[in-house]
């Protein structure tokens, strides 16, 4: 039996809320628990979920979503200092033009998702930076998300791990257990085929490979990325694993 924390908790009125301590690194150290979540929104929280959410500390909320995103659901918990990093939505929008075209297929619908992620390098690098600097500050426990909590916190989640130095094959088995534990809320685009809402409302590991292609693309490498486009040199890189790594 393990003593470990639980990695998922499920919470009432959030969904996909979980931890991202318990993964060993390729230097032998194991990323910290209860100190960085990833989640949905928290503005649909019930009031045991407050009471969870405040036993673990949690003080700082680092938020992806969007201008009315954000509007439409406000952060419940109190103590929790919100910081926006706003990455706009762009793909149900296309999605509805391609629908208003006639050629929305599920294939189609796939290929603008990892179009999506493309664009978080090419377009939002900026916002993962500002992220990055914001952890660099020490402001565990925190919780990162965006509305659905599994493409813009994924590819963050994901950068995360990478800069501690989790291995690839285990980020990308940490970025699919969404699928586990996401709710699909599809209420907001029940317009939509059902195949196209398979393709948005799931993760898949081929939009994970679209964001680090476009990495590879435009940085060489994802070392290069971390150092040149989220400015993460030798010694920020060590304070992050001082903070976030245990032996």
């Amino acid at each position: 039996m393990s003593d470990s924390p639980a990695r998922h908790l499920a919470l009432q009125g959030a969904s996909n809320f979980r931890d991202l301590g318990g993964y060993a690194t390729r230097d032998g150290r194991t990323t910290r628990w209860r100190h960085i979540f990833r989640s949905n929104h928290l503005g649909q929280l019930t009031a045991d979920d407050i009471e969870i959410v405040r036993a673990l500390g949690v003080k700082s909320a680092f938020d992806f979503r969007g201008l009315e995103e954000r509007t439409a659901g406000v952060c419940v918990v109190n103590e929790i200092t919100v910081h926006s990093l706003p990455i706009e939505p762009t793909v149900v929008a296309s999605l509805r033009a391609e629908l208003a075209r006639g050629a929305l297929t599920g294939a189609v619908a796939t290929e603008l998702m990892r179009e999506s992620y493309r664009n978080y390098v090419r377009h939002n690098t900026h916002s993962f930076r500002m992220l990055f600097g914001h952890l660099l500050e020490d402001r565990a426990p925190l919780v990162i998300h965006c509305t659905a909590g599994k493409d813009r916190t994924g590819f963050a989640s994901a950068l995360i791990l990478h800069a501690l130095g989790v291995p690839d094959d285990v980020i990308a088995e940490d970025y699919l257990l969404t699928n586990r534990h996401y709710k699909r809320d599809v209420s907001s685009v029940s317009d939509l085929p059902a195949d196209a809402l398979d393709a948005i409302g799931s993760v898949n590991a081929s939009y994970l490979d679209a964001a680090f292609d476009a990495v590879s693309r435009d940085y060489g490498d994802v070392e290069t990325y971390l150092r040149d486009g989220l400015k993460l040199g030798a010694a920020e890189r060590t304070a992050l694993k001082e903070r976030y790594l245990q032996s």
